[in-house]
C-alpha cells in the first residue's frame, strides 16, 4: 500500500470541484485536490520514489511499488512556460516523501488568470484502488491525503 501525502499545504477539495474537465473528470485519473493559500509556498514530495517527469508547473513521482503520483500545480500553468516555478531538483532523482521539489507563487498563478487549485492524480489507478480519500478541511503538507492499494 502507499500512503500519498498532500504536497502543499491548503484546503483539501473533491477532484471533482477541480476546474478542468480533465481532471475533475478524473480522465488523467483519481485523487484529489488542495486549494492552496495565495502566498510562496513549496511543493513537496507526496511520496518516497523517483522524479520520472518534471516540468516548472508539474512533477511525476513513482514509488517503489510502481506507483506514479502527479502533483500539478495550478490549471493550465504550462501557458506560464515556467515563469514563477522554481525547480530544486531533476529528473531522475531520488527524492524522499517531504523533499522540496518546486518553489512557486500561487498568488502569482491567479495573476496571471490561472487557477492556483492543485490536483494530486494517482495515475493510472481505478477509483477502488484509493481509500481514505480527504475530499475537504484544512491539510498541512505532509498530511495523508490517501491510500492506494
Amino acid at each position: 500500500m502507499t500512503t500519498v501525502t498532500s504536497p502543499i499545504a491548503g484546503r483539501a477539495i473533491a477532484l471533482a470541484a477541480v476546474p478542468d474537465p480533465v481532471f475533475s473528470g478524473a480522465m488523467v485519473g483519481p485523487g484529489m485536490a488542495i486549494d492552496p493559500p495565495r502566498e510562496p509556498l513549496e511543493a513537496v514530495s507526496p511520496v518516497d520514489g523517483v522524479i520520472v517527469s518534471l516540468h516548472p508547473h508539474a512533477f511525476v513521482v513513482v514509488d517503489g511499488d510502481g506507483h506514479g503520483v502527479l502533483t500539478h500545480l495550478g490549471i493550465d500553468t504550462v501557458q506560464l512556460n515556467g515563469e514563477g516555478f522554481e525547480l530544486l531538483v531533476n529528473k531522475g532523482d531520488t527524492v524522499a516523501r517531504g523533499q522540496v521539489i518546486v518553489r512557486w507563487n500561487p498568488a502569482a498563478v491567479e495573476r496571471a488568470g490561472k487557477s492556483a487549485v492543485c490536483p494530486v492524480i494517482a495515475l493510472e489507478a481505478s477509483a477502488d484502488s484509493l481509500t481514505g480519500l480527504r475530499e475537504d478541511g484544512e491539510v498541512k503538507a505532509g498530511d495523508q491525503l490517501f491510500a492506494w492499494q
